[in-house]
């Protein structure tokens, strides 16, 4: 019998652990809650991608990264790299430590930590798909829109990106995902997301004691490159970081949905001269690509090339090419999309 919500089958998202076979290799994706990561836990990554795979690390629409074209069996001494480093505290709950926070706020940082440690610490909430999506928003908007399936907006629980009237800490949002496993089971669903249950937020809302708003809560845009008080965004051209960009990048860092990073403004100098981007204005920001060939199978072109001729050759407009009608890595909201077809792109305007 079909689930309720279309979907037949589990969830294949990779993990550092159970890593996807892709066209050009293993495919390993690392959870970085909150987009943190350490200078520490960079090297490792820089230097296992560089030893085990491409050296470039790609930067995800969750703010996370992935290492590709690893050699077949290189994902055991990944994980195992990534263990000794912090970055995989939990083999049973990997794939489920999917968490995106406000990136420019200091404040968000405890309560991502608090979460991802109850997060692991919960059994059953390993039984979470891979697609499942928490969000951590300081109450400016910048990731509530993100549609998260759980999330705070300051201390407001929202599902599905929309508003309870439920306040709560990280706690809460444990009994959210809680609440949501209980309803796709009493469903008989295999629901990769909280939206696709029937009438999800409400039924889940209702577990929990509580209602949920069709008002959407107020939306402001993703900060874009440049400073930023104390730290500096910076654009990553291709969502594509290479070892000399990763090396420039000193002390933490927070890699965001938006495939930019977030770094003290002290480092900003060399991390420029490395080729991240600085510039709200340069045509780099906000043009972003899938994998495309040689690396996924199903692509019609080499869109990541293709993005960058358009670039190179004057053109400053934002845009999302992607290699086939799956559409990965597509970013959230309203954005221009150029697809792959087989007589050449076709460019429209989607979300």
């Amino acid at each position: 019998m079909q689930a309720p919500s279309g979907r037949d089958a589990p969830d294949r998202c990779p993990g550092a652990v159970q890593v996807h076979a892709a066209a050009d290799g293993g495919l390993a994706r690392v959870r970085l809650p909150g987009g943190r990561l350490t200078a520490a836990g960079l090297t490792v990554l820089r230097t296992a991608a560089a030893e085990l795979g491409d050296p470039a690390l790609e930067l995800t629409s969750r703010g996370n990264v992935q290492v590709r074209a690893l050699r077949p069996g290189a994902e055991h001494e990944l994980a195992a790299r990534l263990t000794d480093a912090g970055l995989l505290p939990s083999a049973t709950h990997e794939r489920v430590r999917n968490i995106v926070a406000s990136p420019l706020s200091a404040a968000v940082r405890p309560l991502v930590a608090a979460f991802d440690a109850l997060l692991c610490a919960t059994p059953a909430l390993a039984g979470l798909p891979g697609r499942f999506l928490a969000t951590v928003d300081d109450g400016r908007g910048d990731v509530t829109p993100l549609l998260g399936d759980v999330g705070l907006h300051g201390s407001r629980l929202t599902l599905a990106g929309r508003p309870t009237a439920r306040h709560g800490g990280p706690e809460l949002l444990v009994c959210a995902a809680e609440a949501f496993l209980a309803e796709r089971a009493a469903q008989a669903s295999r629901a990769w997301r909280l939206a696709e249950l029937d009438d999800g937020p409400a039924r889940v809302a209702a577990r929990l004691g509580t209602t949920v708003s069709d008002i959407p809560l107020t939306r402001l845009d993703p900060p874009e490159p440049g400073i930023h008080g104390s730290s500096a965004v910076l654009a990553v051209p291709l969502g594509l970081l290479t070892p000399a960009q990763s090396a420039a990048l000193a002390g933490e860092i927070i890699v965001t949905p938006w495939r930019t990073v977030v770094v003290p403004t002290s480092t900003m100098p060399q991390a420029v001269a490395s080729g991240l981007v600085a510039d709200p204005a340069s045509p780099w920001a906000g043009v972003t690509a899938c994998a495309g060939r040689p690396g996924c199978a199903k692509a019609l072109a080499d869109v990541r090339a293709d993005a960058r001729a358009s670039v190179l050759a004057g053109s400053s407009e934002p845009a999302h090419w992607v290699g086939c009608e799956r559409r990965c890595g597509a970013p959230k909201g309203r954005h221009v999309e150029m697809l792959a077809t087989a007589s050449g792109y076709q460019r429209s305007v989607r979300g």
